[in-house]
């Protein structure tokens, strides 16, 4: 269901959608309020709705989808304002499942090819999960012939029967106690940073932490002053050159990698405006890799919710280097994309549940080696 009070907008996602073989359009709706009124006629796996619509905008009407449709995969489309950024985290936090930029102009080749490229890959991976965890909590009747392909823009194949939990070979942590935490995440990262810096104050005052969320340029702006609100710690969009210190967040800006250096005695930020690493920018895998050149092996890294595989080959560097990863676990996952990589690659010292990652950090973060 794609709902956007632009002509151009829902003509140009619909087209997209419609031309991918897994996925179908079942409405283009102009407002939120025609989203509310017929939504259990369509019944959608997926809806993208707008922020800025007349009679009923999009942040009115996420709640009252969801109160129709639990199980609804919602992602907000905005433009580029402070304003929007504030409302699409916002969205977050009342049960959308992720937020995507809209090109300020559709005439923009780049522009527009970034868009459908990340729009298409949210609605598949995020349609894909909504439909397997629609079949592991109900035993739902064949699909009629003709309506096996997701509805209104989700994606996947019929899902298989649930395999046995896979067992992912562990690592032991490193052998140097770590004097900086790193954190990579993508799709879902925001709520799950807010629930991971909310417990680890104990951490963030004795050690500086470091984060890449894939997010573009303002949309970090925002992400920034929420982490502080969250943690009751100073966070702030790094700065190139600024010294890195204890008691402090620094987050990638978007639009830049964030690397660290060593100048003197000191690590410092060191902001690299090259071209996108795993089609993101910023990255973590530069994150991860710079670090090792300052901190060496004693560094703790974090992989949470994602898609893709950021952040799999900086954490085999720093696991050589003597340091160590812990991976979100799927379950808790929006995206089990980067974390699901580094599990994989066999790489963790653990792959924990959102909420257990909280006071496993602080435990290794206070000596605990266990």
């Amino acid at each position: 269901m794609v709902v956007d009070d632009s002509v151009v907008i829902r003509g140009m996602i619909s087209r997209w959608i419609g031309a991918e073989p897994d996925m179908e359009v079942v409405a283009s709706l102009r407002t939120g309020l025609d989203a509310v009124n017929q939504l259990e006629r369509i019944n959608p796996d997926v809806a993208v709705l707008d922020i800025e619509m007349p009679d009923l905008d999009g942040i009115s009407a996420l709640p009252q989808l969801l109160a129709k449709k639990r199980d609804l995969v919602v992602i907000m489309a905005s433009t580029l304002t402070l304003r929007n950024a504030e409302i699409s985290l916002k969205a977050l936090s009342l049960g959308a499942s992720d937020y995507i930029p809209k090109p300020e102009s559709t005439r923009e080749a780049t522009a527009a090819e970034t868009f459908r490229h990340d729009l298409i890959q949210k609605i598949r991976h995020l349609g894909a999960k909504a439909r397997r965890s629609a079949a592991h909590t109900a035993a739902s009747p064949s699909p009629a012939p003709g309506h096996d392909r997701p509805r209104a823009a989700a994606a996947g194949t019929v899902p298989a029967p649930a395999a046995a939990p896979v067992q992912f070979a562990r690592r032991p942590l490193g052998p140097l106690s770590p004097k900086v935490l790193l954190i990579g995440s993508s799709t879902g990262g925001p709520q799950a940073l807010m629930t991971l810096v909310a417990e680890i104050g104990v951490v963030i005052d004795r050690f500086p932490v470091l984060i890449t969320q894939h997010m573009p340029p303002t949309f970090t702006t925002i992400l920034a002053e929420h982490l502080a609100r969250t943690s009751k710690r100073p966070a702030h969009e790094a700065v190139d050159g600024e010294v890195v210190k204890a008691g402090q967040i620094y987050l990638a800006p978007g639009g830049r990698h964030m690397r660290v250096a060593r100048q003197g005695i000191n690590a410092v930020i060191a902001l690299d405006d090259g071209p996108p690493v795993n089609f993101c920018k910023p990255a973590v895998d530069p994150m991860f890799t710079s670090a090792i050149e300052v901190w060496q092996g004693s560094i703790m890294s974090v992989i949470l919710t994602g898609m893709g595989s950021d952040g799999m080959r900086g954490g085999k560097e720093i696991v050589a280097a003597g340091g160590s990863v812990i991976a979100q676990d799927e379950e808790t996952s929006v995206v089990w994309g980067m974390p699901g990589a580094a599990a994989n690659a066999g790489i963790c010292a653990a792959v924990l549940p959102l909420n257990q990652i909280a006071p496993k950090l602080v435990r290794v973060f206070s000596g605990d080696r266990s």
